[in-house]
């Protein structure tokens, strides 16, 4: 049976470098695929299918091996694929001729050859599921400028450059043929690829990764322009008529996709029901859908990937199509096949067959092409007024290479346009290209960076009489009911409203670029984000209760969990709110959801707390939907008797205080009874130093502001270390329906003593964990609070006026020594 896929060159290559000697004739007995073992005195290498197992195993193994070394570098997914495929071709490993006919030898190639193409099948489809075709959409003039500069200045550059080589250079024969088309293949670049590297960058759904991505769509179509302009140029008038054939076969073929197989698809997907996970059988007759298209690609003379990937594109990214297979097949295509796909890649790269003279002439057009890119990419910015480090950091971007640039030098060899010799300088230029700009990005382009602001975002730092800004982000429907109760006791009043900007957080994957959409409240909501509505519709109520005291804008995020935190940060710092609410990841009241969410919550939460441009507060949701609440609306807040406690934990610091600014404003609700406790160290009372004369003005303000308030009091505890503290919290048990806090405090303090060596959620901080995992505290929801910091102008820390004494017009209630 002799290999369909493998180009005869590369089967010449094998056969050079000890893998074959004899390549006239290559057989596969198919009884013999199975070894009978090594007890029946049997190499079970000797067999295709034990000798493909072990093949398998070294491919993944490297690849996973280079992952874990190279981790600190970052490099791209596909950098360290091909480097593997490299380090176990004849470059190192197969450079021994024993060691090649051991592991690689030609009969086996043959049937790693088809296995690595189904994979190749899979990925091609895979790009096509998360490529939406309607970004295209969202292109403006920039996008526009920055697509056609980051394709047009490489390709001039690098076509002088190569003609003035060629007349100043003796160039070898072979490869002076092939400059011109290996510039213009440098030149040109592919927007899946680009998503894939900004999604590995963490940053596809940052302003950056927009402009990026509406940018390489518009730079991808020039490129597809280029090349299939070029090939009908170099088509010599005898050949016309196949030409014309193949592209007839093309358009054939996409129309059947179309008009054919997408309407079947779409038909079975229907039938699928509302907000349930897409059905095993759905997904297999998807998969039958792939690999035919892959036939009829052969069978009409086409690339056998072409079908797979159009197909992809037809279908609709995102759920329940495209996250579905993608969650499906990317282990599979990503992490088993595309190893082994391009190990068979690797045993044709050897570096040390190539001149040096060559290597140098073709790497100074790879190198020029680049510089080409960035530089095309970097004046575009410029004139679009971009920040001098992001027009760097998006020109680096444009550099980015992988899989579809490298079946692009495959087919170019096997065309004749290029040998042996520029494929290997080429993809050799790839790896090193990619993996160097990804580091040199990382340090450019740092997303937090976008989220500093130069003065403090704070409810503390808010003017009187002014309206409270705040990002509400959601994440399942369970989430909604705590959060609105939360919101009423806030307390807006008509001197100060609430502004609450709403974020329904989707995690999706499957789509190559996010979407955050923002919904009008006049118009019904869109078809794409039906999953929206219910949670904007509970909103909605409350605004209308409320009687313009609440406004509402609403959002809905479509974007991996991984980049979850951009979005809830770009629209907070674009927004200038104060105060970000975030729902904590545990469920403590029905069904604990999912591994998976739980872990995009903790996520973005994680990420959330550490680069938000406003203070942040997490709320673990214990009470405020236990049905034996009373409901605060607007009805029952100031017309009836019912009554809410809160309780005001106050050990001191930043966050403690920010708390203590979010309790105030709750003071004023006239069915709110707030109790603030503030722990003391044992023999801290007249102690006198910069952190605690900060403490005590701010709680001199709070008694101050609150005297004369009888839903207010203000009791002091005395602890001597955190066993003292453990009892005061124990002491209020369910006493209080809404329990706030501070998230950091002071390790070295007495106070907190011991109690972090048993912290299970680090990111409640001591005081927060110990509250949450109490088990007296099980019908009390905790609002864990922390102050920004995030400042870029630390001079502009607070500009308030304290007074110089502390009141003492509210009454201590009790001070007690623990």
């Amino acid at each position: 049976m002799g290999s369909l896929l493998m180009d005869p060159e590369d089967i010449v290559t094998l056969a050079g470098i000890g893998l074959a000697r004899n390549i006239t004739t290559i057989c596969l007995n198919m009884d013999r695929v199975n070894s009978p073992g090594i007890f029946h005195a049997a190499d079970p290498l000797s067999f295709p299918f034990p000798l493909l197992l072990i093949q398998l195993a070294l491919a993944c193994g490297t690849f996973l091996l280079l992952s874990a070394l190279l981790r600190p570098l970052g490099l791209p997914i596909v950098v360290r694929q091909l480097l593997g495929g490299i380090i176990l071709g004849p470059t190192l490993l197969c450079r021994s001729p024993q060691l090649a006919n051991i592991f690689f030898p030609l009969r086996g190639i043959i049937l790693m050859d088809v296995v690595s193409s189904f994979g190749f099948i899979l990925y091609f489809f895979l790009l096509g599921v998360q490529t939406d075709p309607w970004l295209f959409k969202n292109v403006d003039r920039k996008a526009i400028r920055l697509g056609i500069f980051a394709v047009a200045v490489p390709m001039v550059i690098s076509t002088v450059s190569c003609f003035f080589i060629m007349s100043h250079v003796n160039v070898d024969k072979n490869i002076a043929g092939s400059l011109p088309i290996i510039a213009q293949a440098e030149s040109v670049l592919s927007f899946p690829i680009i998503a894939q590297f900004l999604e590995e960058l963490k940053i596809i759904n940052s302003e950056f990764g927009r402009v990026a991505l509406s940018s390489s769509f518009v730079a991808g179509l020039c490129s597809l322009s280029v090349i299939t302009t070029t090939m009908l140029l170099q088509q010599s008038p005898d050949d016309n008529y196949e030409a014309f054939q193949t592209l007839t076969n093309a358009v054939v073929l996409l129309l059947v996709i179309i008009f054919v197989m997408r309407p079947i698809i779409m038909w079975m997907i229907k039938r699928n029901p509302e907000g349930e996970p897409l059905k095993e059988s759905y997904v297999i007759w998807i998969l039958l859908a792939v690999f035919l298209t892959g036939f009829l690609s052969q069978a009409l003379g086409l690339h056998t990937y072409f079908g797979p990937l159009a197909f992809g594109i037809t279908l609709p990214a995102g759920p329940p199509i495209g996250s579905a297979l993608v969650d499906k097949l990317d282990l599979l295509a990503n992490w088993i096949f595309m190893p082994l796909y391009l190990v068979k890649n690797g045993l044709v790269i050897n570096v040390f067959s190539v001149k040096l003279e060559n290597y140098l002439i073709v790497q100074s057009i790879a190198l020029i092409s680049s510089f080409g890119k960035f530089l095309g990419t970097f004046l575009a910015s410029s004139y679009s007024k971009i920040p001098l480090r992001d027009a760097a950091s998006l020109g680096l971007v444009m550099n980015a290479q992988g899989v579809l640039e490298l079946g692009m030098f495959k087919m170019m060899k096997k065309n004749k346009a290029i040998d042996n010799e520029a494929f290997v300088i080429m993809s050799v230029s790839m790896m090193l290209v990619t993996g160097a700009i990804t580091p040199i990005i990382k340090y450019l382009y740092d997303p937090s960076r976008r989220y500093a602001v130069y003065r403090r975002r704070t409810v503390m730092n808010l003017k009187p009489n002014f309206e409270l800004r705040v990002l509400i982000c959601i994440h399942e429907d369970e989430n909604v009911p705590a959060v609105i109760k939360l919101l009423e006791v806030l307390n807006p009043t008509k001197c100060s409203p609430l502004c609450v900007y709403l974020l329904h957080l989707l995690e999706i994957v499957g789509r190559a670029n996010p979407l955050l959409i923002s919904h009008n409240l006049s118009k019904r909501p869109s078809k794409k984000v039906k999953k929206s509505e219910q949670v904007i519709n509970a909103f909605r109520h409350l605004t209308d209760s409320n009687h313009g005291l609440i406004t509402l804008y609403p959002y809905t995020a479509i974007c991996p969990s991984k980049t979850m935190h951009d979005d809830v940060c770009r629209l907070a710092l674009d927004k200038r709110t104060c105060l970000i609410i975030v729902p904590f990841h545990k469920r403590f009241q029905g069904s604990d959801g999912a591994n998976s969410h739980k872990r995009a919550i903790k996520i973005t939460n994680k990420n959330v707390l550490e680069k938000a441009p406003c203070s942040t507060a997490i709320l673990v949701d214990r009470g405020f939907v236990n049905a034996r609440r009373t409901s605060l609306n607007s009805q029952s807040t100031y017309h009836s008797q019912s009554s809410y406690s809160v309780a005001l934990l106050f050990l001191g610091g930043p966050d403690d205080r920010e708390a203590l600014a979010i309790g105030a404003r709750m003071a004023g609700h006239h069915s709110i009874n707030l109790t603030m406790i503030r722990l003391l160290e044992y023999g801290s009372i007249t102690n006198d130093n910069a952190r605690r004369r900060l403490d005590n003005e701010v709680v001199s303000e709070f008694r101050t502001a609150t005297a004369g308030n009888y839903r207010v009091k203000y009791i002091e505890e005395v602890v001597m270390d955190g066993t003292g503290t453990t009892s005061v919290i124990r002491s209020m048990e369910n006493h209080f329906e809404l329990v706030i806090v501070g998230r950091h405090h002071d390790n070295k303090s007495p106070i907190v003593s011991g109690l972090a060596d048993w912290n299970d959620y680090k990111e409640l901080g001591t005081i927060g964990d110990l509250l949450v995992s109490s088990q007296f505290m099980d019908k009390t929801t905790i609002l864990v609070v922390q102050q920004h910091n995030n400042v870029i102008n630390e001079g502009c820390e607070i500009d308030r006026t304290v007074p110089d004494f502390e009141a003492e017009d509210l009454p201590i209630f009790r001070r007690v020594t623990w």
